[in-house]
């Protein structure tokens, strides 16, 4: 069979849940039903945070946007190994990601992501609790305001490691995507495009998976499920 990660044809994607193809289908619907699993925005087949980073992506893009992701649909398949460190790096390169664009209030929120995900780290790394990387530190030299404020609000304490994970590394992702989709930049979906495709890629090094290529005529398949 002919093997492709570049297909001719393209999916229409659409913003959110949908109940079956006939209704409409998003990034990781279709995820799902080239993984061979049932119809669903959160198959077993992708790892639950980036399942849910291309989720929010695929809700905060136009329809062009979306057409940029749709070949990346392929390579989240198989990127499913459960790791506490996946989800603490995945959801800080989102927040970083956010950090420079947000309005000021979400580069606050952004602000404490970045500092809990540190604090993650550290625990499964085994460093001291307060410790900082330089990369993170020079990303809050740059917004000050941001760095204390976050500072201050992390004084009330940081919540357990063990639901990280489940709770707070999903609303980091999700409020860093949302600042980055409402900033005052012109080319916010640009940047959420390159943020997911950055991060598969990311992704794919950390769990050591090399890209899932699709058979031609299954690919083929999703994009009839789609444009019908």
């Amino acid at each position: 069979m002919t093997q492709s990660n570049t297909p001719d044809l393209m999916p229409v994607l659409s913003r959110g849940k949908h109940r079956n193809p006939r209704k409409g289908a998003c990034f990781m619907e279709l995820a799902s039903y080239l993984a061979g699993e049932r119809w669903s925005d959160h198959p077993d087949c992708t790892h639950p945070l980036l399942a849910a980073l291309a989720r929010d992506v695929n809700d905060h893009i136009g329809d062009d946007a979306r057409r940029q992701i749709a070949p990346l649909i392929p390579e989240v398949i198989g990127l499913n190994r459960r790791d506490p460190g996946v989800d603490a790096r995945l959801a800080r390169e989102v927040a970083l990601t956010a950090l420079p664009v947000a309005s000021a209030e979400r580069q606050g929120v952004a602000a404490v992501g970045l500092l809990r995900c540190e604090r993650v780290l550290n625990a499964l790394e085994g460093r001291s609790a307060d410790y900082v990387s330089p990369r993170v530190e020079a990303a809050l030299a740059d917004v000050p305001h941001a760095r204390e404020w976050a500072r201050g609000f992390s004084g009330i304490g940081w919540g357990r490691h063990d639901k990280f994970a489940r709770r707070s590394a999903p609303v980091i992702v999700h409020s860093a995507v949302s600042g980055i989709a409402c900033a005052a930049v012109d080319d916010a979906e640009q940047i959420l495009v390159d943020l997911l495709r950055r991060s598969i890629a990311d992704c794919r090094t950390w769990m050591g998976r090399d890209a899932t290529r699709v058979v031609t005529y299954q690919w083929r398949e999703v994009c009839e499920l789609t444009t019908r």
